[in-house]
C-alpha cells in the first residue's frame, strides 16, 4: 500500500548545484501535483524577460491598452515569472486560497491553489483576485519516477513552501531562502552525491 506522503505535493524543490542549465540552475519549483503520474510544479525564482505583469495583460486581451494605468495595485507590481520550460505560451497563477473559481482552481494545499484560466487574471487587474498570487508562463514537469529518480541523483532538495517565500520574498532571494529552511547556505552545498 503506497502512502499519500511520499508525494510532494505543496512542497519546494531547491535545485543542487550540479542541476546546471538555464532552465533549473539556481531554481527554487512549487511543486502542484505529484503522483505516479508524474509532477508538475512552477519555478518561483525567475522573472520572464522583457515582459509585464501590465503588457500581458493587454497582450491576452484582459485589459485594453489604455487601460494599463488603470489596473488593480497588485497587477501593476506582479512580475511575470518563467514558470519552466514545458508550454511556454500558457499561464498558470498560483495564488492563496481566498480566491477560487469552481471549475478551474485546484487546491494544492489548504493554503495555496492553481488557476490556470484568464479568469483569474482580470478578477486580479479589477482587484477582486487572490490576496496573493504569482504568475508564471510554462511549468516544470516530470514523466513517472523522473523526478524521485532526480532527487535520489543528487539533483534536488525538498523543503516545506512557506506562503512569505512564494509570494512575498524578492525573486533574488528565494532560493537562499529556500535553503535557509533546511539550515543550508549555498556554500555548504556540493554538486557532487554521496555514497555510503
Amino acid at each position: 500500500m503506497e502512502l499519500q506522503s511520499t508525494y510532494l505535493n505543496g512542497q519546494l524543490l531547491i535545485a543542487m548545484p550540479g542541476l546546471s542549465g538555464d532552465n533549473f540552475s539556481r531554481s527554487v519549483v512549487y511543486i502542484c501535483a505529484h503522483s505516479e503520474d508524474g509532477a508538475m510544479g512552477l519555478i518561483i525564482n525567475k522573472q520572464a524577460p522583457n515582459l509585464s505583469m501590465k503588457e500581458l495583460l493587454v497582450q491576452l486581451d484582459v485589459i485594453p491598452e489604455d487601460r494599463q494605468i488603470r489596473v488593480s495595485e497588485m497587477a501593476g507590481s506582479m512580475h511575470v515569472h518563467q514558470g519552466g520550460p514545458v508550454e511556454t505560451g500558457r499561464g498558470f497563477v498560483l495564488h492563496s486560497s481566498d480566491y477560487h473559481l469552481e471549475s478551474s482552481t485546484l487546491p494544492v494545499n489548504a493554503d495555496i491553489s492553481l488557476t490556470a484560466t484568464v479568469e483569474v487574471l482580470k478578477a486580479i487587474a479589477d482587484g477582486r483576485g487572490p490576496e496573493n498570487a504569482l504568475l508564471a508562463l510554462g511549468y516544470a514537469g516530470w514523466a513517472p519516477g523522473q523526478l524521485e529518480s532526480e532527487i535520489q541523483a543528487n539533483g534536488w532538495l525538498t523543503a516545506p513552501a512557506s506562503q512569505e517565500i512564494i509570494f512575498q520574498t524578492r525573486l533574488e532571494d528565494r532560493y537562499d531562502r529556500a535553503l535557509a529552511l533546511l539550515g543550508i547556505t549555498p556554500a555548504l552545498l556540493s554538486s557532487e552525491a554521496g555514497h555510503a
